[in-house]
């Protein structure tokens, strides 16, 4: 009698919740902890949907207790995951298009960011994704920025002989083509190498920047503020054959819910970046800002190295890093 009722009890806060016993779920994976930015999205249209009470449940796997980082987008493309949040370049050997997702110069800032997200080129990009049964929910991009042991890094004669640390292959192409020395590390390493000597300057996301406590080694830090280097798409993605085969009423919530999740996206990686630099400045390290003229001098040296590189690796690449630089 006792389980009888446990199950009758279950059964009711389902229902209670908007979710029946009989409801479909999702599987949601991604790599970071409850408190991260793309943990709060997922967690957002988890909730949305919830809430519309169409029979739809959303699980979340954070933390890589599902799939490792980077082996997110193969069985999402197969049917073996339902939806995850992962930045896009980790699919760069699936589609070496996805590359331009993490590439030096394209982004100049969030409010541009969220114009590529609605642009031609982005749906080009979405295409891609199209072939391989995969279709975007939530646009996003996450700024980053950089740091310097002993100087500022605010333009590219700032790196020059510096061993600097970079996030991303185009990133460390268009270093080298400064004139730094690349040391290739996770940012998790960062901090280790800067106490030690091995690193003078590093670049990667604000929330990393923070997170890894790097203002306890560094003399100053170029944040993402109206103008940045450093910008990588990371969207909500869903297996586009798993969302045909909901009903109208289950496609409308999710729908609805990542419209409301993109636009929290926006305004939270904004904050972020804000965010970063009071936690240095608190920590007595000095800010500088990167000029429209430093922009224009590293995305020239880009043009050279990783916008060269993509364009004869990628046979379209091109036209889609033409597509790209049209949004202004």
């Amino acid at each position: 009698m006792r389980k009888i009722l446990t199950t009758a009890a279950a059964a009711l806060a389902l229902l209670a919740g908007g979710v029946s016993a009989n409801a479909e779920e999702l599987r949601l994976s991604h790599q970071w902890s409850n408190k991260d930015i793309r943990h709060k999205v997922a967690q957002m249209v988890a909730d949305e949907v919830a809430a519309a009470n169409v029979d739809l449940n959303i699980k979340i796997f954070g933390s890589k207790s599902l799939f490792k980082p980077r082996e997110q987008y193969k069985p999402l493309s197969r049917g073996q995951l339902d939806m995850t949040v992962l930045p896009l370049s980790y699919a760069g050997g699936q589609q070496p298009a996805y590359n331009l997702t993490l590439m030096p110069g394209l982004v100049k800032n969030h409010d541009h960011a969220a114009r590529l997200s609605a642009s031609p080129f982005m749906a080009a990009l979405e295409e891609k994704m199209a072939s391989d049964d995969v279709m975007v929910l939530v646009h996003g991009y996450l700024a980053g920025g950089f740091v310097g042991k002993d100087k500022c890094i605010t333009k590219p004669s700032d790196v020059k002989g510096l061993q600097t640390r970079a996030a991303g292959k185009a990133f460390e192409q268009m270093l080298a083509g400064a004139g730094a020395s690349i040391a290739s590390m996770a940012s998790s390493e960062i901090y280790n190498a800067m106490q030690t000597g091995v690193l003078n300057a590093a670049n990667t996301s604000s929330s990393s920047f923070v997170s890894y406590r790097i203002y306890e080694q560094v003399k100053c830090y170029t944040p993402a503020s109206d103008i940045a280097l450093w910008f990588m798409y990371q969207p909500l993605l869903m297996n586009k054959v798993k969302f045909d085969s909901l009903n109208a009423k289950q496609q409308a919530a999710l729908k609805s819910a990542s419209a409301k999740a993109q636009a929290y996206y926006l305004a939270e990686a904004k904050k972020q970046d804000a965010a970063s630099a009071d936690v240095f400045r608190k920590a007595g390290v000095e800010i500088a800002n990167m000029t429209a003229e430093d922009f224009a001098a590293w995305q020239a040296i880009a043009t050279e190295t990783s916008y060269k590189k993509f364009v004869n690796d990628v046979p379209d690449g091109q036209k889609l890093l033409d597509m790209a630089l049209a949004v202004k």
